[in-house]
């Protein structure tokens, strides 16, 4: 198997992200095709990505991550797997392919996540439930079950993530929130894999504890707070005259 969950390699890891990556031009076609909406409707209320206002999120987010590791250190131990007390791994010619993998596409396998999630699925169901609460809890449930199987406290944490980008996605009008969490996130999960432990641990977490809710509900909270107040401050635009996603009417 190219990909092997179990055994990652550099190459399976860049097949994996490259796969979720092109749901980003499979949920344009999708918007184009169906709905006849432009793709870039899915990026943000402005019709693209802000990127400035992207940039300022990835600040607030790496805030929301130091706030993250202090509750981290006040905490029993969360999980089995990656273990920082542990010694450095060796940086090999594997190690420097994987950095090489993670920097290069891990932002890509980010955002196709996001645009699948947050930019389709949110408004699809927004659109036909006329709820923003169906349109933000559907998909956060989809995006956990997405992850395969998994212990409850990982599926909660990996809902509770879903749920926060959805409101993000909603209150600021666009996925640029949602994908700078969401990279820098896993930017911290592979990053420490493959310091002190192994990539297969960040992709196959177990023994998952309750104990981990304290810690991962501080980075979303905090960012949460963060850049609803940062939005409101920069006057970031959060809504539009424009179309919003619906069912496509049968042709006649």
């Amino acid at each position: 198997r190219l990909v092997d969950t179990d055994h990652v390699t550099p190459l399976g890891l860049a097949y994996l992200n490259l796969s979720l990556a092109a749901l980003i031009p499979i949920c344009w076609l999708i918007v184009q095709a169906l709905h006849r909406l432009p793709a870039g409707s899915l990026s943000s209320v402005v019709g693209r990505l802000r990127w400035r206002w992207f940039a300022t999120c990835l600040a607030l987010a790496l805030v929301a991550l130091i706030a993250t590791l202090v509750v981290a250190t006040l905490v029993p131990e969360q999980a089995e797997g990656v273990e920082m007390s542990g010694s450095l791994n060796d940086f090999t010619r594997t190690t420097r392919d994987f950095l090489l993998v993670i920097v290069l596409l891990t932002p890509l396998q980010a955002a196709g996540e996001e645009y699948a999630f947050r930019g389709y699925l949110t408004q699809a169901f927004g659109g036909l439930f006329r709820s923003r609460w169906v349109a933000v809890a559907v998909p956060a449930f989809l995006f956990a079950l997405a992850h395969g199987a998994q212990d409850a406290p990982i599926f909660v944490d990996r809902f509770a993530f879903g749920l926060v980008a959805g409101i993000l996605a909603i209150s600021t009008g666009g996925l640029e929130a949602g994908i700078a969490m969401h990279v820098l996130n896993n930017f911290l999960a592979y990053g420490l894999a493959l310091a002190f432990s192994d990539m297969s641990t960040a992709l196959n977490p177990t023994g998952g504890t309750w104990w981990s809710l304290p810690t991962t509900l501080t980075q979303s909270l905090v960012y949460l707070l963060l850049a609803t107040a940062v939005a409101r401050k920069q006057g970031i635009a959060t809504s539009t005259n424009g179309g919003i996603l619906a069912a496509p009417r049968r042709r006649v």
